[in-house]
């Protein structure tokens, strides 16, 4: 039945999207009991707690060693990795794994954090809903929302470019690349870097050891 639900999910990320609109499976219709193990305490829902045992443990959030230039405080995200950098002082990093854009959707530069939101509503843009008209036109906060738990939202020069850093219903994506372009992090790991980062927070995402396009 996994494997079936698998199959679905992929034909339907098939089809190009734009920004962050990539469809995910609804939490109620996921095989809860082979990926969960309880729940965070949170409002105005509850945070599913992903079994680690299920993923690869390299994607475990952890501090690592980091010699990058970056300045402590910015974040890094490395497409290649399928890493989020939280650049820490004395060459140290905290590392989460992260799920990012399919092959041609992947975005590289730099950016800062615009705003932050707690359970965001998520809204198709004009292009998604032109590619998908059944799309609901509005979804409000909740387990099957497609931002999650938290969400970042990346800006440059003012102005929203569309991307997020934000949570995800898919814990097997995570170490994938199967979005549209946004960076998933597993829903308890964006808590965590939330509570981390202020707005402003410079964001890096490079791809080929390179964020300069």
């Amino acid at each position: 039945m996994m494997m079936i639900r698998r199959l679905l999910i992929a034909a339907l990320l098939s089809a190009p999207l734009a920004a962050c609109q990539t469809a995910q499976q609804p939490f109620a219709t996921m095989d809860d009991d082979n990926w969960y193990v309880g729940s965070i305490p949170d409002q105005p829902h509850n945070i599913p707690l992903v079994d680690r045992r299920k993923m690869d443990a390299k994607y475990a959030r952890q501090t690592v060693e980091y010699k990058g230039s970056e300045k402590p405080g910015s974040i890094v995200v490395d497409i290649d990795e399928r890493m989020l950098y939280l650049v820490q002082p004395e060459g140290k990093a905290i590392r989460y794994g992260v799920g990012v854009g399919k092959q041609g959707f992947s975005w590289r530069g730099v950016a800062s954090v615009g705003r932050k939101g707690v359970w965001p509503a998520w809204s198709p843009t004009k292009t998604m809903v032109g590619i998908k008209p059944d799309l609901p036109r509005h979804m409000e906060a909740g387990l099957d929302n497609p931002l999650g738990a938290r969400a970042l939202y990346l800006h440059q020069n003012g102005a929203d470019t569309l991307f997020r850093i934000h949570g995800t219903n898919e814990p097997w994506s995570i170490g994938e690349q199967v979005s549209s372009g946004c960076v998933r992090m597993l829903n308890e790991d964006v808590a965590d870097l939330y509570e981390r980062v202020p707005v402003g927070t410079t964001v890096y995402v490079k791809r080929n050891g390179r964020y300069r396009v």
